[in-house]
């Protein structure tokens, strides 16, 4: 059966990978919530700022890491994980670099404005998003092509993207803001554990050496358990909240089934449907825990 090639526009948009999108923009809800609940007041200009900037980056880094893993001979047409715009040859590497680079200046607009609001935290915030979105699979050391990317995700769109956002509503930093953001980000982390374990094999056979190569399968299944379960464990942490802190219990069933797939489904192109289910999970918690600090 013939594989159908997409035109140049459908090339993009698979290329920005949209399922991801959850990713980067749930955090800024949870961080906007949070700071609702603090202040009774909501900035809507630096929300959408926020959010506009955090979808730019997480946009440019996963172009190239798409154009990163083609040229290190990472991502071929026959690769297990949804198929990719440079390796298939929709679009060519100097122009997926060039789209990298036009989300990240596009990003870099947005926290111009965001700058002006916050004060010189926002530009270490800012910088330090943007070089870590390029060295994630760019520069020397790529942090994919080792075993820190779960480290790289739970900082980045947990810890930075909720405090950030909490930090641009209400100009300051709470332990609730930096603990919904360790839930939250941990959530994140399981989607990177999902897609290493779907490529364990082709990424230990090209050196590139994840977390779950240096694990292997079986300790790999326990570690995602564990990433999907803990911010469910978490939760009596914010039990200042009152009854609302159980609200993010009810997206428990949608964690124990994607348990329960990840340690039964044959590793392979299945595990491409539990990657957007568990970027779902982490969505449907956030809103969850977003709608605790509102109530």
């Amino acid at each position: 059966m013939a594989v159908v090639r997409p035109n140049r526009l459908q090339a993009w948009f698979l290329a920005c990978r949209p399922k991801t999108l959850p990713v980067s923009l749930s955090p800024v809800l949870v961080g906007s919530a949070i700071a609702w609940h603090d202040t009774h007041t909501l900035l809507w200009l630096p929300l959408l700022a926020a959010a506009l900037g955090a979808a730019f980056i997480q946009i440019g880094t996963n172009l190239f890491n798409d154009v990163g893993d083609y040229l290190r001979g990472t991502d071929t047409p026959g690769r297990l994980g949804p198929r990719r715009a440079t390796a298939e040859g929709w679009l060519t590497p100097g122009t997926v670099k060039a789209g990298a680079w036009l989300s990240f200046a596009l990003a870099f607009l947005c926290g111009i404005y965001l700058v002006w609001h916050g004060g010189w935290p926002i530009v270490i915030i800012g910088l330090a998003s943007l070089l870590a979105g390029w060295s994630y699979t760019g520069g020397p050391k790529p942090i994919a092509y080792g075993p820190l990317g779960e480290v790289f995700v739970l900082i980045f769109f947990g810890l930075v993207a909720v405090g950030g956002s909490y930090y641009l509503q209400t100009l300051r930093m709470t332990p609730a803001a930096l603990l919904a953001a360790t839930l939250v980000g941990i959530h994140a982390a399981a989607v990177i554990t999902v897609n290493n374990y779907r490529d364990h094999d082709g990424d230990k056979a090209n050196g590139k050496n994840t977390l779950a190569v240096r694990l292997g399968r079986t300790a790999t299944k326990w570690f995602y358990t564990v990433e999907v379960l803990a911010p469910y464990v978490l939760l009596p942490l914010l039990a200042d909240l009152g009854w609302p802190a159980a609200l993010p219990l009810l997206s428990l069933p949608l964690a124990g089934k994607l348990i329960h797939r990840f340690h039964n489904e044959t590793p392979g192109p299945g595990f491409n449907q539990i990657l957007a289910a568990t970027a779902g999970l982490q969505l449907t918690f956030a809103l969850l825990l977003s709608l605790s600090f509102t109530i």
